[in-house]
């Protein structure tokens, strides 16, 4: 006993996974599991990474198997889960045990637990699903920065590696900066997901295209550009068959999309910080209107079918290519500057070049082109991605093919609310003079909020109102 380098509770899918991910890479692990038949279970099946690993049956064996001072990852389920296991496992340790909180945190509860707790203890991100989590994830660290150093060997060498072979693991900030940067993480995520699914609806929809066919255009697009994790398997979902009919497995897919709520957690936040995140905002509302199967349906009885077929000459397959790539730039852009927005709020370092490098491998979002955002961040890690040279050039050629493609959808009836999203967020950001001077007019006219002069840079200003027309108080 006492000879762990660290400890694990929670054998689930990734909690497992991460287990044995660690006792692969040489370091010794205690595990244990609500459940004793189940972390027997997991012993068993270890292979021969069996040696590194020392089930345990109770909290106090557990505890007693790690070596000093401990350090103890929780891998259970978010909220309410996390605080019970925490107040079970306190009383047993020593001051200086060291507790790693790797769920899908709040970050708010992440800063709570951080002020709360009397022991070291760490928020962080795993980004990667099961496959990530056992053979290499994005990982993203959040506390002081002293704690992440003494787990720093473990948490670089189970990471995934870049390219380069940099370990797609860092530290983010204090208190609940990783769980933070997970979270935006998750948020682009949606997006991304969303503005393929759109273009996948317009290659089936308005193209006629069947399954197979736009898993090729998908396998293509994934040899340039567009390269990404997102873009392989959407290749390898649109060509899957169904075992049971034997057509297209996604024939046999209800069309509603779950979500585990932490995209709305970044929806919620940016409207706090306010920073404009569009793209994810209409990916999340987008994935709760497919939950109204029923209600949709209805619609299209009583409406007509929304999606028409395209005139053959209408869009090509290179417009929906610039499209995607004009999205996701946008869409980074948009998370990048809500991280920017929580770094200047919460005081938290948040390196963006470094979290750019840290999801460039392992994580579900990572791509190609994030090598150049780390370099574009590097050169100057307060500007707007979408004004940084490299990807000022890509919109350059790219945003006519969104425009387009925004524009033939919309008179075809085929959704794409993320791209929309996209494209009004590009327009907004290159109007110098935009139209919030009459919302300012009005807030004027019936609340007398005032206003600052364009000429002459005066501040609260008012119109030639009439002096005693009373003001109407905001709702």
């Amino acid at each position: 006993m006492d000879t762990a380098r660290i400890g694990l509770i929670g054998l689930g899918t990734m909690g497992a996974a991460l287990a044995l991910n660690i006792a692969e890479k040489g370091f010794d692990i205690a595990v244990h599991n609500r459940t004793t038949s189940k972390t027997h279970r997991f012993h068993d099946a270890a292979g021969d990474l069996k040696p590194r690993i020392t089930p345990t049956e109770t909290l106090r064996e557990f505890v007693d198997a790690i070596a000093r001072p401990r350090a103890i990852i929780l891998m259970v389920p978010a909220g309410k889960v996390v605080d019970d296991q925490i107040a079970d496992l306190v009383p047993l340790l020593d001051d200086d045990d060291l507790i790693i909180d790797c769920g899908n945190a709040d970050f708010h509860d992440t800063n709570r637990r951080a002020t709360a707790l009397t022991n070291p203890f760490l928020g962080v991100g795993v980004s990667g699903g099961e496959d990530g989590a056992r053979h290499g994830p994005s990982i993203m660290g959040g506390g002081r920065r002293e704690y992440w150093d003494r787990v720093a060997d473990v948490m670089t060498a189970i990471a995934a590696r870049a390219e380069d072979g940099t370990p797609c693991a860092t530290w983010m900030g204090e208190g609940g900066a990783g769980h933070f940067v997970k979270a935006v993480h998750n948020g682009i995520e949606y997006a991304d997901m969303q503005m393929i699914a759109e273009v996948y609806g317009i290659l089936r929809d308005g193209m006629g295209l069947s399954s197979t066919d736009i898993g090729d255009v998908f396998a293509a697009w994934n040899d340039g550009p567009l390269q990404s994790y997102l873009i392989e398997i959407t290749a390898i979902v649109a060509r899957a068959t169904d075992a049971a009919t034997g057509g297209p497995l996604l024939d046999v897919i209800l069309d509603a999309a779950g979500q585990k709520g932490t995209g709305r957690w970044t929806v919620i936040e940016a409207q706090r910080l306010a920073a404009p995140v569009p793209a994810i905002d209409t990916a999340v509302t987008a994935r709760n209107l497919s939950s109204r199967v029923d209600a949709r349906a209805k619609g299209e009885a009583l409406f007509g079918a929304a999606p028409r077929r395209l005139a053959s000459d209408a869009l090509t397959l290179d417009h929906l290519a610039e499209a995607l790539i004009a999205g996701k730039i946008l869409c980074y852009a948009q998370g990048f500057g809500m991280i920017s927005a929580a770094a200047k709020d919460f005081g938290w370092a948040l390196p963006l070049p470094d979290i750019a490098r840290v999801w460039r491998a392992g994580c579900i979002i990572r791509s190609t082109m994030l090598n150049d955002m780390a370099r574009a961040l590097s050169d100057d890690a307060d500007r707007n991605l979408m004004l940084a040279p490299a990807f000022a050039d890509m919109l350059r050629g790219s945003h006519d093919g969104l425009r387009g493609v925004v524009a033939q959808a919309a008179l075809h009836g085929l959704p794409t609310p993320a791209l929309s999203s996209g494209l009004s967020y590009f327009d907004t950001m290159r109007t110098a003079r935009g139209t919030a001077d009459m919302i300012q007019g009005q807030r004027d006219y019936f609340g007398r909020h005032g206003f600052v002069r364009r000429d002459t840079g005066e501040a609260h200003q008012h119109g030639p109102w009439a002096d005693d027309t009373p003001p109407i108080p905001e709702p």
